[in-house]
């Protein structure tokens, strides 16, 4: 077990760590680094939104605008990086189950070109079920917020529940 980069606030994974730690991959690994990362706080993930994305093919290929449920999703997989940071559980197969998703508000577009900010809170961590607050920044404007919580398994659990994150 490697212990979490996060004896103090500060800690980063690049992608070759946040492979490690959650898994996600291409093309529905949705961040590209994590930062700040302060365990059993917060931290922050960093999304570079880029034009060759498929979703942008057929999301409106006039005017390409990042879907909103993948800016969540983005959230969530930064949520992911924290818990197994906080737990130390880096290379231990664990999953990340969506359980509710409460106040979002999506406020502006990204788009192609925006480097997405995706800052995430623990509200409550204990045991498998863990609460977080995030907030989608772009250029310090809020993009999109909300509120969700998500239970984190052993992936060679049979007792999954909840929906993929």
């Amino acid at each position: 077990m490697e212990k979490g980069v996060g004896t103090e606030a500060g800690g980063v994974a690049d992608l070759a760590r946040i492979k490690r730690m959650i898994p996600h991959r291409y093309p529905f690994l949705l961040i590209d680094k994590v930062v700040g990362i302060d365990p059993g706080k917060g931290a922050v993930g960093i999304k570079n939104v880029t034009t060759n994305e498929p979703h942008f093919q057929g999301h409106f290929p006039v005017e390409p605008i990042m879907p909103g449920v993948l800016i969540v999703e983005a959230m969530a997989q930064t949520a992911g990086v924290l818990v197994v940071d906080t737990l130390g559980k880096v290379d231990e197969n664990l999953l990340v189950y969506f359980m509710t998703l409460d106040k979002t508000r999506f406020r502006r577009k990204v788009v192609p070109g925006d480097v997405l900010e995706l800052h995430v809170t623990i509200l409550r961590g204990r045991g498998k079920i863990w609460k977080f607050w995030g907030e989608a920044k772009v250029g310090g404007e809020i993009a999109a917020e909300a509120e969700f919580s998500a239970m984190i398994i052993d992936e060679n659990d049979t007792r999954r529940g909840g929906g993929g994150a």
